[in-house]
């Protein structure tokens, strides 16, 4: 029985050490996205910013610094789910497209309005995604940096976003797990003893 109780302690001592050391970093929250075109390519991506400082509304635009998003990645696929192109539109809060539109509220963690992201950075053949959302979202592809693009497909502008969970969230289930897998090797160890005896 002592034995259960200093695994309880060790493991919540644990949680709570992970937990304080989690907080103490900057406060980084992270969200996926992901966009399915009529014509079956898709786009996926996660950006991310500093919960405590964000306002209700993270809205970016253009080239250099950002506001307060502190990355933004995306990914096309074809029809077939094969990889096209990848951008890091955002890194280190530094935007590296003159293009790029971003609005986030924060409180309904809704992407909303403007929506630019992918390529931008003057290379021929670059693809980007583009649009309003709710109304309509292009992913296109450059031509000749001229501003002539083609369609590789659309769809009414609908997108999902979903929360990445928190590092010390997960670390707590795993915390959590690891008791009860020590509480059920205990109670299989007492057992055999019983039976041993």
């Amino acid at each position: 029985m002592k034995n259960i109780f200093t695994t309880i302690a060790a493991t919540a001592a644990t949680s709570a050490a992970l937990s304080l050391v989690m907080a103490q970093q900057a406060e980084a929250i992270s969200f996926n996205f992901s966009w399915q075109g009529d014509g079956g390519y898709s786009a996926t991506g996660m950006f991310s910013y500093d919960e405590t400082t964000a306002p209700a509304i993270v809205s970016e635009s253009g080239a250099g610094a950002t506001n307060n998003l502190q990355s933004l990645t995306v990914s096309f696929f074809d029809p077939n789910n094969n990889p096209l192109q990848s951008f890091n539109t955002v890194t280190n809060g530094i935007s590296e497209s003159a293009f790029f539109q971003f609005n986030f509220d924060t409180s309904t963690q809704t992407l909303f309005g403007a929506f630019n992201v992918g390529g931008g950075t003057g290379v021929i053949g670059e693809q980007f995604f583009s649009g309003t959302i709710g109304s309509l979202l292009r992913l296109r592809q450059d031509v000749d940096q001229m501003g002539t693009s083609i369609e590789l497909d659309r769809n009414s502008g609908a997108i999902t976003v979903t929360q990445v969970p928190e590092p010390a969230s997960v670390l707590g289930l795993l915390a959590f797990g690891a008791l009860g897998a020590t509480l059920g090797r205990n109670k299989k160890l007492v057992s055999c003893k019983k039976v041993e005896a």
